[in-house]
């Protein structure tokens, strides 16, 4: 009897143990299989074309730069670019950690393009990005379902209207793709040009890619310090043409000419009169028209278009920035001139109302009027305070490389400091961050050095050794 119970309890507990193995190897099966599920989800959401796989890696002050960007192109002027904007919107917000604003703005873009298409169907091509966008946002938020619905969408979209030339993406995705890269990265211009070029060779009647493509050739001629060649010229004015509205374009292009040596005091006034009819908006040409005021016109004539559009709609706050543009460019470059106290107190106010209506991309407004306080003599102490503040706050490595270059110049022509002028040039081109600002505060070490007048020049020699290797 004793031994019965012994071999039955004996024979349960191997039961029990068995089952306890084979739950175990259930459930290692399981999470396995999740796994590799995850990880093939995963890997279909990393071959998708939309801006989580662009590779576009803005710092956060950049996103709030951008942000504040394409919330002053607004909605009229940039019509026919809402579903790229949002799209853009939403994934800076999702970046930022706004995930509501983010699906908002995701859901924004899907319904803008169907409206701008204007299509018999509510789906098409241009919502490949989108789509691709909002299958990574609910990946990340946990919902695997949601995200394989939407990349089940992304496929179907992707079968049903294939790309006209093989190997190639579809043009509403090059022409998406191209946009954007213009408005994330100076170094990925020529990318977006090349991007655009492709999108219109397939499909050659988009008026806008084809206005965008010569804005993309513009960009990169112009931060390759390099002159408009002729043939550049002839697009800009072949674009204009075909695209009578683009005010922005228009003025480009004027000022294109006006490099070449064209008179052209005449045409900017008249497109003056027509941009000031436009909605407000920084697509609408303001901008570019008033550098080429300022440049090949008269300042003054400059500041008071700026202020006259500022007059007729005075809560734009983009109108504002366009105004202190003006005023700073008149204060800092023409300096042999006296300057009225009237005009500084204006840019003061100007810029100081600026700066609280771009409360999280403020820092070039705020080294602005930091200068527009020391080289107006209107006070050093403001001046030095804004700049104090500016050095305790948190900075990428970008923002702290200009606010070095800048306090640097601050302290040697304001204050007469030069070693430490020196010391922040050093700081500002140590930072390894290829920029103007790094160049900037290189050349100067440099020229110093040569001169050779300097206690630091043997600092400066052997910094630069350093920074070369």
């Amino acid at each position: 009897m004793i031994l019965w119970c012994c071999t039955h309890s004996s024979s349960r507990h191997k039961e029990q143990r068995t089952e306890a193995y084979s739950q175990k190897r259930t459930e290692s099966s399981c999470m396995m299989s999740a796994a590799q599920s995850q990880s093939t989800l995963e890997a279909k959401l990393e071959a998708l074309q939309c801006h989580f796989t662009w590779d576009l890696d803005p710092s956060r002050s950049k996103l709030f730069r951008l942000r504040d960007k394409l919330e002053d192109i607004g909605t009229v002027e940039g019509y026919n670019w809402l579903g790229h904007i949002y799209n853009l919107q939403g994934y800076i917000h999702y970046q930022l950690g706004f995930t509501d604003n983010a699906r908002s703005f995701f859901s924004r873009a899907a319904e803008a393009f169907r409206q701008m298409r204007n299509t018999v169907s509510d789906e098409g091509p241009w919502l490949v990005v989108n789509y691709g966008n909002q299958a990574w946002l609910h990946y990340h938020q946990g919902n695997k379902a949601e995200s394989q619905a939407y990349l089940s969408k992304v496929y179907a979209l992707m079968t049903e209207y294939p790309s006209p030339s093989q190997d190639e993406l579809h043009p509403e995705i090059y022409a998406e793709k191209a946009w954007t890269l213009m408005k994330f990265s100076r170094e990925k211009k020529q990318l977006a040009a090349d991007y655009f070029q492709r999108a219109i060779r397939m499909q050659p009647d988009m008026v806008e890619w084809q206005s965008s493509h010569v804005l993309a050739l513009v960009n990169v001629f112009k931060h390759s310090n390099k002159n408009l060649s002729d043939d550049i010229l002839e697009r800009m004015k072949i674009a204009k043409e075909h695209d009578p509205e683009n005010l922005y374009l228009a003025a480009l292009y004027l000022e294109a000419c006006a490099m070449k040596g064209q008179k052209i005091e005449d045409e900017a006034r008249e497109l003056a009169r027509a941009v000031l009819k436009k909605p407000v908006s920084s697509y609408s040409g303001i901008e570019p028209l008033l550098r080429l005021y300022r440049i090949y016109i008269s300042m003054d004539e400059a500041i008071d278009l700026a202020e006259e559009a500022l007059e007729r709609h005075p809560d734009e706050r983009y109108l504002k920035r366009c105004v202190a543009t003006c005023y700073k460019m008149r204060i800092f470059l023409h300096r042999d001139s006296p300057l009225e106290h009237s005009m500084v107190e204006r840019a003061i106010s100007v810029y100081r109302e600026v700066i609280s209506l771009y409360p999280n991309s403020s820092l070039k407004s705020k080294i602005a009027l930091a200068n527009i306080y020391a080289q107006s003599n209107y006070s050093q102490a403001a001046a030095d305070q804004i700049y104090e503040e500016l050095l305790e706050s948190d900075l990428d490595p970008k923002g702290a490389q200009m606010l070095y270059n800048y306090y640097a110049k601050h302290l040697h022509f304001i204050q007469k400091e030069s070693h430490k002028s020196i010391e922040y040039h050093m700081k500002a081109a140590a930072i390894p961050q290829q920029s103007f600002y790094q160049k900037n505060s290189v050349s100067i070490l440099e020229r110093i050095r040569e001169r050779n007048r300097n206690r630091m020049c043997g600092e400066i020699e052997e910094f630069l050794t350093n920074l070369q290797h």
